[in-house]
């Protein structure tokens, strides 16, 4: 028979400290919430008092369980008032030394079988347990913010954590609704050794003027479909905090330099700039602890969205905007998946466009594909009959791409081959008229390489859409040292007018998106590789602890693991950072012919299915 826990303590109660202590409340659990003086106390209780009080008016609690869930909350300053708990949960500052003395102090208070947690997200829970003469009964409770919603919890073990302890631990986050994930004591568990390494990273795009702030989020939001952008939630996290746990992370991760605080983040610190709670960080906030975001003097540097409906209205006519060339011819040269779609989203946007293939039994089977994604967009209510038939109307079809002798606009969607692509680009210099955009959507070579193959590099610009292009919102708009402005002013013209966001980089392997996505991917694998964890286990700690669409295991599948390593190792080689250096077992299963779901099998089996 496991441990009841008829009653715990809960120690700090900032935000994540109080949103513990509700989880425990709303699940019948008598809890004692602790705090080192009567003023801390009564910021606790009012926080936890303002958040069942939003729950009552969203609907989510009536008044009578708001009610009898602070009942069973009993506040009190100082750890001897824990004297008689079950278990006790530690939420201080992310600080060793604060947390040794807590634990040495909690180890002298509490009854002998009682079960003292950590709820760090950086820290040795070893190195912590060990200021206890009990180290076995010390766990890691690892929650995520905010704890009343969000429904992991990373369970943390010790080489002495004793198994019924950690069995106890797991059946009481099943009973409190969550879903456990148990691992070994490593720097940043499973989420925050994956996802502080992408912030990082992020950062460092930003410091370097690569892109926006505001690209640089919108492009994970709308390309990978993630529900806050990269510096949104630095903000969102605090920036000291994350600075410290990127510090923790570097000190006991084996000093990976990606982990190591971007200079960027330690000026911000320095200065103050913290994220919401202080008023600014990336972003600038209506007040301390507002979620508003308001204008200052970085906002004009966005690029803007997409286009307002009246300039839709144009661009539908073949009229890009203001500053740039007119587009109302479009060629696209292609007949797989990305091209197909590519090739819809111009036709629903009015413009002409002129399919090139390899030959009339491609084409025929790029228009069959065609008909059949208009066809579904009808029947789900995106599109009536008359548009679809208007959108098939505008669509030529070729075999030559002497055919694209009049257009105003190519776009190159053929295999992801350097030497391919860079002689169509020679043979499109030598077909297509003066002024012409050539652009490829290249996820991962060189533009500047396919530029430089034409005499017109001024002319060549990256139009990275992501796959579907009919429903995906993002287009990377790559520049080259020689791309000319009114290229990428048309470029992204062209975009609004597609009703896609342009985000606008330089020509560096992986532009955004891919920059930060495959790396977190790669590190994900290594932690397989390295048996810290299952992929099901790193899948479930991603989707339920950061809200991600979908695990980076479920999303490799989908992707195509041929498709990931060989981005990966266009990062590694153009960035020569020795982290990206692909995982070994990524290349054995791509070696297997294990690619993911095209192949039946990937890191799962989906013969079966």
């Amino acid at each position: 028979m496991g441990r009841e826990f008829a009653s715990v303590g809960v120690v700090g109660l900032g935000t994540m400290g109080a949103g513990i202590v509700e989880v425990f409340a709303r699940n019948g659990i008598d809890v004692l919430a602790v705090e080192v003086s009567d003023a801390a106390l009564g910021r606790g209780e009012q926080t936890l008092r303002g958040s069942v009080d939003r729950a009552v008016r969203k609907g989510k609690l009536s008044e009578t369980e708001r009610d009898q869930l602070l009942s069973r909350v009993t506040f009190a300053v100082g750890l001897p008032s824990l004297h008689a708990a079950d278990l006790v949960i530690e939420a201080v500052p992310e600080q060793l030394a604060l947390k040794q003395r807590i634990f040495a102090e909690l180890d002298r208070v509490c009854k002998p079988e009682a079960i003292l947690a950590t709820n760090t997200s950086s820290l040795s829970v070893t190195e912590i347990s060990v200021a206890t003469s009990r180290p076995n009964q010390v766990v890691g409770m690892h929650f995520f913010n905010p704890a009343p919603i969000m429904k992991l919890v990373e369970v943390v073990r010790t080489v002495v954590t004793a198994d019924d302890v950690v069995a106890d631990i797991e059946g009481l986050c099943a009973r409190l609704g969550k879903v456990d994930v148990t691992i070994g004591d490593r720097a940043g568990f499973i989420a925050n050794a994956l996802l502080f390494g992408y912030l990082n990273q992020a950062v460092s795009l930003l410091e370097a003027k690569y892109v926006t702030r505001e690209d640089l989020d919108a492009a994970m939001r709308l390309g990978c479909g993630l529900p806050m952008g990269p510096l949104a939630l630095m903000d969102l996290i605090g920036l000291d905090t994350a600075y410290e746990i990127l510090d923790t992370m570097y000190r006991r991760g084996g000093r990976d330099r990606r982990h190591a605080p971007v200079p960027l983040i330690k000026q911000m610190v320095t200065a103050g700039l913290l994220g919401r709670k202080s008023g600014r960080g990336f972003y600038t906030y209506e007040k301390p602890g507002s979620p508003v975001v308001v204008p200052d003097e970085f906002t004009g540097l966005a690029a803007a969205g997409p286009k307002a409906s009246g300039e839709a209205v144009a661009a539908s006519h073949g009229l890009a905007a203001v500053g740039a060339g007119a587009v109302a011819k479009v060629g696209v040269v292609g007949s797989g998946t990305m091209a197909t779609g590519i090739i819809e989203v111009f036709a629903r946007a009015g413009f002409e466009v002129v399919s090139v293939t390899r030959g009339a039994e491609q084409s025929g089977r790029t228009c069959e594909v065609l008909k059949t994604s208009l066809n579904k967009a009808v029947v789900r209510g995106r599109l009536d009959e008359a548009g679809r038939d208007a959108a098939l109307g505008r669509v030529t079809w070729s075999a030559t791409i002497e055919h694209l002798t009049d257009v105003d606009l190519v776009v190159e969607a053929v295999v992801e081959e350097l030497s391919v692509k860079k002689a169509l680009f020679a043979s499109l210099d030598e077909i297509c008229k003066p002024g012409v955009v050539l652009a490829t959507t290249t996820s991962s070579l060189p533009v500047i390489e396919l530029a430089v193959a034409t005499g017109r590099p001024a002319d060549v610009v990256g139009l990275h859409f992501f796959n579907p292009a009919p429903a995906m919102g993002l287009v990377e708009v790559v520049r080259t040292i020689r791309t000319g402005e009114q290229t990428v002013a048309t470029a992204t013209a062209i975009c609004r007018a597609l009703d896609k966001h342009p985000v606008v980089c330089a020509d560096r392997s992986g532009f955004v998106v891919n920059a930060l996505l495959f790396p977190y991917l790669n590190d994900a694998v290594k932690m397989v590789e390295a048996s810290y964890s299952t992929a099901d286990d790193i899948d479930h700690a991603m989707k339920l602890g950061c809200g991600y669409p979908m695990g980076p295991f479920e999303l490799l599948d989908v992707i195509g693991l041929d498709v990931a390593l060989a981005i990966q190792r266009e990062l590694y080689l153009e960035l020569r950072e020795p982290g990206f250096a692909p995982a070994p077992l990524l290349e054995h299963l791509v070696t297997a012919g294990y690619l993911g779901r095209k192949a039946g099998r990937g890191f799962r089996d989906y013969s079966r299915s």
